[in-house]
């Protein structure tokens, strides 16, 4: 488990992120087409995972908006952004924002991803959903980046996830 807060309370996941250097787990998610969305889909490809609890706060929102301007400009980069909306409300946020390069997942079908990658909030007032935290992959599938966010309310290390793309 991982001791994180949620405005300053502690809050407890699931377990850990994948270890850098590490493959990084598989996994099935759901896009805002209701189309099932596999990690291997995206073989060969750098591949940014910012997972968020949803895209109805402002922080997650910043995120996606951040992430889709700066990752999505690199060369042979997709972007997903990983959260327990519902892909209805996912699809909504990005067609309102003009959110074009960053593929939107839910867990809603299947809390294994949640679990497998650490995320899982097992307590306090967000239990349930997914924390806040950023796991780049290689082409090769390994982990090269992994941050979880200690502060739900706090963004990502943006900087530090786009440079480990190499």
């Amino acid at each position: 488990m991982t001791k994180i807060a949620f405005k300053g309370d502690p809050v407890l996941t699931s377990g850990s992120l994948p270890k850098v250097g590490e493959k990084a787990p598989d996994f099935t998610l759901v896009s805002s087409e209701l189309s099932e969305v596999k990690l291997s889909d995206y073989k060969g490809k750098n591949v940014v995972l910012n997972i968020f609890p949803s895209l109805d706060t402002g922080v997650c929102a910043a995120s996606v908006r951040k992430f889709n301007e700066k990752a999505s400009a690199l060369e042979n980069t997709v972007v997903l952004g990983i959260s327990s909306d519902l892909p209805f409300a996912a699809g909504r946020f990005c067609s309102t924002e003009g959110i074009k390069n960053t593929t939107t997942l839910s867990v809603f079908r299947n809390d294994s991803f949640a679990k497998d990658y650490g995320v899982y909030m097992t307590d306090g007032p967000l239990k349930g959903l997914t924390s806040r935290a950023v796991v780049v992959i290689n082409p090769e599938g390994k982990v090269v980046y992994n941050e979880m966010v200690p502060e739900i309310t706090q963004e990502p290390d943006y900087h530090s996830a786009i440079d480990s793309i190499v």
